[in-house]
């Protein structure tokens, strides 16, 4: 079903929808299901490993993962549990060219709804634990940027300069 249908274009920072705290979803029907395959098409194609839906211009609290278990879908995701910390240098497809270092989490459990509408617990460590942390900030307005000191902000002001000014040309 993914190869039939046409990616979305990813939001990039400047853009107010990366900002927007997210609806959740009341079920996960037809809609949903094809907004989770555009969303993950969009992701592959950027080669990415995760993907909310803010970032395609939808405010709404869905997002995918995959860092190589295999597709993860979720609706109104909620983490419920958090073990531990691990800091790993992360980037975001609506931010190119910029990567922190962010302290996270190590292990999480993460609740909410899958592809089907039923309510799923996902466990995640490591790699998998810091994207599921990443993209549930995305339904809130939470970008990476936000982890950054004041010292590691003023090391991409030009490239978030560029962007913001792309955004408005929009």
């Amino acid at each position: 079903m993914i190869e039939s249908m046409s990616a979305y274009r990813i939001r990039e920072y400047g853009e107010p929808i990366l900002r927007k705290q997210c609806v959740p979803v009341g079920s996960v029907g037809l809609r949903e299901k094809e907004i989770f395959d555009r969303i993950a098409r969009t992701m592959y194609e950027a080669q990415g490993i995760g993907l909310a839906a803010c970032q395609v211009g939808i405010g709404r609290q869905l997002m995918v993962v995959d860092v190589g278990g295999g597709l993860i879908k979720l609706a109104n995701p909620l983490i419920m549990l958090r073990e531990d910390e691990s800091a790993i240098e992360e980037g975001c497809l609506s931010i190119p060219g910029v990567t922190i270092k962010v302290k996270r989490a190590m292990r999480v459990l993460v609740q909410g709804l899958n592809e089907e509408g039923r309510r799923t617990k996902i466990e995640g460590e490591g790699l998998l634990a810091h994207a599921l942390q990443h993209e549930v900030d995305h339904l809130s307005g939470i970008l990476i940027i936000d982890y950054a000191s004041s010292q590691e902000k003023d090391s991409f002001q030009s490239e978030l300069r560029e962007l913001e000014e792309k955004a408005r040309l929009k």
